[in-house]
């Protein structure tokens, strides 16, 4: 394995930003050889936008409402990506469908988080989906970008038991937890040189992702079966933190 390369990234986002805010204490922590060139918002208000102001990284606002389509908006956006020489794109809570645009400009180097264990409950609101439908297991899933909604091939994914004292935000919050731990990690795993896209089966157009030395499946670090009662009356459980729990 080469060593680590510096990834060049830009984020995208539309909130708050609490990925972002992972994504940076993995880098100051020496946990992801990256370096954030410049973040994005379509939102004007996105608390992801200070989050950026506060460690010197441009922020720049670029409202989809001006745009009369969705194309002219993603020029804007990559000629950002381009001016600031960014080589990855990280979707961070980023509330657009992209276009040809960028995923051309950055064929399977634009990487996305989604609250949920894709193929299933992709678009909005995945967390509610899966605790209205009654899922035992939710999670998140790190995934390529393509030109579908959460579509893209599967890079990681981790699993979050949903407890019998959950409700739908305790469910959204442990899920988060999850989030800010694969996203950085799986970030690393690229600079490293562990992910690749390989060309799906003759006659199929999926692309389908081989990881190098690492697995992407992640899981709590006791077995379902022996969550005590405590955990399940309070709705609580133990970190869902991939660096602690038991590679599948």
């Amino acid at each position: 394995m080469s060593p680590a390369k510096q990834l060049k990234l830009g984020v995208l986002l539309s909130g708050s930003g609490t990925n972002f805010q992972a994504i940076l204490d993995a880098i100051d922590a020496g946990a992801l050889d990256a370096k954030v060139c410049a973040v994005i918002s379509n939102v004007a208000t996105a608390g992801g936008l200070e989050r950026a102001k506060a460690k010197g990284i441009p922020a720049i606002v670029i409202d989809h409402r001006r745009f009369g389509n969705r194309k002219d908006f993603d020029t804007a956006v990559l000629e950002v990506l381009e001016g600031h020489d960014v080589d990855y794109v990280v979707l961070a809570g980023f509330m657009r469908v992209l276009t040809s645009v960028l995923l051309d400009a950055f064929p399977m180097r634009i990487v996305n988080i989604h609250p949920a264990l894709l193929p299933a409950f992709p678009g909005l609101n995945a967390q509610s989906q899966a605790f209205s439908y009654g899922v035992k297991i939710a999670g998140c899933t790190v995934h390529f970008v393509d030109a579908g909604t959460d579509t893209g091939p599967i890079i990681a994914q981790a699993a979050v038991p949903v407890l019998s004292g959950d409700d739908d935000e305790s469910l959204r919050q442990r899920v988060l937890r999850a989030e800010h731990e694969l996203f950085p990690r799986v970030l690393q795993w690229i600079a490293e040189g562990r992910v690749t896209a390989k060309p799906g089966p003759k006659g199929s157009e999926r692309a389908r992702v081989v990881l190098q030395g690492v697995e992407g499946a992640f899981v709590y670090d006791i077995a379902m079966n022996e969550l005590d009662a405590s955990s399940v009356t309070n709705g609580t459980s133990p970190s869902p933190s991939p660096g602690s729990t038991n590679q599948k």
